[in-house]
């Protein structure tokens, strides 16, 4: 077992175009170096208010985004959307669906999307708008396979399409997420490791006329925003009506310094929760905290979550979450 735990992480890192992406030898430097940025942007009342350190936790539909492999670490079948209020009156949305094929085997879809409001056209000669407009958006759909190989051992898979909208330019990929779930076998601790956003580079189609009725249709690719995560997980105190579950994560982007990010979940009869988490060596973003309650109803359990997460300059950041469990 643990060879194939070995051999699965090595698989990830030795690529010759994984081994440049995962650990390139740049830290802070390399912020604003990666197009589709709001593949980054988490999702999931739960994990948001545990600081997103939920790679080695993910136990519920938001695994579809932080962990392939957590789709076998729970045993309904699930359907969850997610609002993000972000900043600066951006909305982020995510729908996914769990369904479980039996009980070694998982398969899930989702689809996140970021939208604004239009925003005027602006230029030298009228600073103040020329009285068009122009909008943004970003859309992704996925699919995601999950097979537990032993009583321990997980792995998962993601293919996702990302669309980025400017105006007349469109950028368009395919990308990869891979993710493991280990149960160590001490107590309830476990150990997962997950790469997402894996791709090609990115370039807009499209073509644009500028001051002068000059045409510009050829434009500079990026890299995605692939980011390496390795997380541990355990409930230090676990008994019939109370539960804390802690969770601390390293995080490697191919476009900033690495962080880290830790979050904790207290837990009354698996009906009352309350979060938090903190994130360090993260520009602009802090402290998160959250609560969550679980509704058993006559054709679902109902989850409903909230989270808070603070930015040093730019505000604030509440997300909302329902999880039904089927």
């Amino acid at each position: 077992m643990k060879k194939i735990f070995a051999i699965t992480i090595i698989s990830f890192l030795l690529t010759s175009t994984g081994f440049s992406q995962l650990f390139p030898v740049l830290g802070g430097q390399r912020a604003g170096i990666s197009a589709a940025q709001f593949l980054k942007i988490g999702v999931g009342g739960r994990a948001t208010a545990m600081g997103d350190a939920f790679v080695a936790v993910a136990n519920d539909a938001s695994s579809l985004y932080w962990n392939p492999a957590g789709l076998t670490q729970f045993a309904e079948n699930q359907i969850m959307f997610s609002h993000n209020n972000w900043v600066v009156d951006i909305n982020h949305d995510f729908l996914g669906a769990v369904y479980h094929l039996d009980e070694t085997n998982a398969f899930g879809v989702s689809f996140v999307a970021l939208t604004m409001q239009d925003m005027p056209v602006t230029t030298e000669f009228a600073p103040f708008g020329t009285g068009e407009y122009f909008g943004f958006s970003d859309i992704s759909i996925a699919v995601t396979y999950s097979r537990k190989m032993t009583d321990k051992f997980s792995f998962g898979g993601t293919v996702r399409y990302i669309e980025e909208t400017l105006d007349k330019l469109k950028m368009r990929g395919f990308m990869i997420d891979l993710g493991t779930y280990y149960w160590t076998g001490l107590g309830s601790s476990r150990f997962a490791v997950a790469v997402s956003n894996f791709g090609s580079n990115l370039a807009p189609d499209g073509e644009i006329i500028l001051i002068g009725k000059r045409k510009k249709s050829e434009w500079q690719d990026f890299a995605p925003p692939t980011i390496f995560r390795i997380g541990f997980a355990i409930e230090p105190y676990e008994d019939e009506e109370h539960a804390v579950t802690t969770s601390i994560q390293l995080n490697h982007p191919n476009d900033n310094s690495e962080n880290i990010v830790t979050g904790v979940e207290y837990n009354w009869k698996k009906t009352f929760y309350l979060r938090a988490g903190y994130k360090f060596n993260v520009d602009e973003q802090n402290i998160s905290i959250g609560a969550g309650v679980n509704v058993p109803v006559s054709i679902a359990n109902v989850s409903l979550d909230y989270a808070y997460s603070n930015f040093v300059r730019l505000g604030s950041a509440h997300r909302f979450s329902i999880l039904l469990g089927l």
